[in-house]
């Protein structure tokens, strides 16, 4: 058994689960099979910690085809549930796309889908139950797991919110009306475990987020309401993926005032006497080709990799700029990739003075020590991943915004309904194709 227990776990009250049938597809269970299936992964939450009460009646859909609109039909009539399982036969990308749309946005239903015969294989169903509760924890508005304050630094001192910021952009072949979706995710505690996200729609192939002032305003508020707090931040460390080397300084130019400008709007005339907030903003790079190697077999890991948290802030960075090079995770196979991480504009770092105690004797050991610890705290993971978790977060946020709007971002025959795929391309897509149901608006319901 997979021992997984979260540091505050959450409640199910009212959840139950549906087995879509497919024509062509073979069902992985039967009655008997499903109810003993649903009866372990019940087990297997409440030893997570979780409160999980009996699941109500459970239902096999049968379907015509992808278009049947009784799916529709059956996910309303499931509207006053907490939680919705649905066991889809295959991985099939337009019924996934259906579903999250219409539960995210229409009905306000958290949803977890999983493939029937993954669910249904006896060999590492312990650690498929545990996967899926460390989603469904986080859907809940639970915390799966905490980094020793000792090592987030300021964030600690619960005065700091941490923002994660991406944009997606329509791929080749997507419909010419494909927007470009920005998202941003922000923290609402010191423990960093609840990042609830906001989407929205802009020009297509914008890099630059237009809305950035509205969508810093309404994280800010959820800071005061959802984290409890009776004060806004007093600092806010953005971390912004997606952005080429060349647009550097047009964060600067474009999207720094327009951070500044939501802070001049909600935030009292003396507290901006007194400079609060201080920004520090951070580009995320993924897609770079440098590599770091071992030159002692001492300081490898059993895949020959570099160990992880290792930092290079000299030699190959750039002279004129504040930039490092973060491992901080284990590749699973093959050289791994580190992100690179660039500071395009620093407040908070510098303003808590240049020394501090070893080995977190400088600025940039502070900075490079909370990036690092931030990259234990993803929700889905129980490692450290390859980027910081609020740059993982936006990214994940983006890619759910792409399940709404399949019908042009991928404009197959199968890809959306014909009356959604239609619509849309005879008008311009707007924001009300990725606002959340109130529901789910203020939760990680992208997770």
């Amino acid at each position: 058994m997979v021992e997984v227990k979260f540091n505050r776990a959450g409640s199910l009250e009212r959840w139950s689960y549906l087995m879509v049938s497919l024509p062509g597809y073979r069902d992985a269970f039967d009655q008997a099979s499903l109810t003993d299936v649903i009866q372990r992964f019940r087990g297997a939450l409440s030893a997570t910690g979780i409160i999980v009460r009996p699941p109500l009646g459970g239902k096999r859909l049968v379907m015509n085809g992808p278009e049947d609109t009784q799916l529709d039909q059956c996910l309303q009539k499931a509207n006053d549930l907490d939680l919705l399982l649905i066991i889809l036969p295959e991985h099939n990308t337009p019924i996934y796309n259906r579903i999250k749309r219409r539960c995210d946005k229409d009905f306000g239903i958290h949803t977890v889908c999983v493939v029937g015969h993954k669910l249904a294989k006896k060999t590492g169903q312990d650690q498929f139950f545990a996967n899926i509760a460390l989603k469904l924890n986080l859907k809940l508005g639970g915390t799966n797991q905490l980094v020793d304050s000792a090592r987030l630094g300021i964030i600690s001192e619960d005065k700091t919110m941490v923002v994660g910021i991406d944009v997606t952009h329509p791929s080749p072949g997507s419909s010419r009306v494909a927007p470009s979706i920005a998202g941003m995710v922000a923290s609402v505690d010191r423990s960093l475990g609840q990042w609830p996200g906001v989407l929205r729609v802009q020009a297509p192939r914008q890099e630059m987020v237009s809305d950035l002032t509205d969508m810093l305003k309404s994280r800010l508020r959820l800071w005061k309401d959802v984290g409890k707090h009776r004060v806004l931040p007093e600092n806010i460390l953005v971390y912004r993926d997606g952005v080429s080397e060349g647009q550097y300084q047009t964060i600067i130019d474009e999207e720094l005032p327009l951070l500044r400008k939501a802070c001049e709007e909600i935030y009292p005339a003396v507290d901006q006497r007194r400079s609060i907030p201080r920004l520090t903003v951070i580009i995320v790079g993924k897609r770079h080709h440098t590599r770091f190697y071992p030159t002692k077999p001492a300081d490898a890991d059993r895949s020959s990799n570099t160990r992880p948290g290792t930092v290079v802030d000299r030699g190959v960075t750039d002279p004129r700029s504040w930039e490092f090079f973060l491992q901080s995770h284990a590749a699973i196979q093959g050289t791994a990739r580190p992100a690179r991480y660039v500071v395009v504009i620093d407040e908070i770092f510098r303003a808590h003075g240049k020394t501090g105690a070893p080995p977190l004797q400088t600025v940039a050991d502070r900075l490079q020590d909370v990036t690092q610890s931030m990259c234990y705290i993803y929700g889905r993971a129980t490692k450290a991943v390859s980027i910081c978790t609020p740059a993982y977060y936006a990214t994940i946020l983006c890619k759910r915004a792409r399940c709404y709007l399949g019908g042009v971002f991928d404009p197959s025959p199968n890809s959306a309904s014909p009356s959604i795929a239609g619509s849309m391309e005879e008008t311009t897509i707007g924001n009300e194709e990725v606002r959340i149901h109130p529901r789910l608006r203020d939760s990680m319901f992208y997770i």
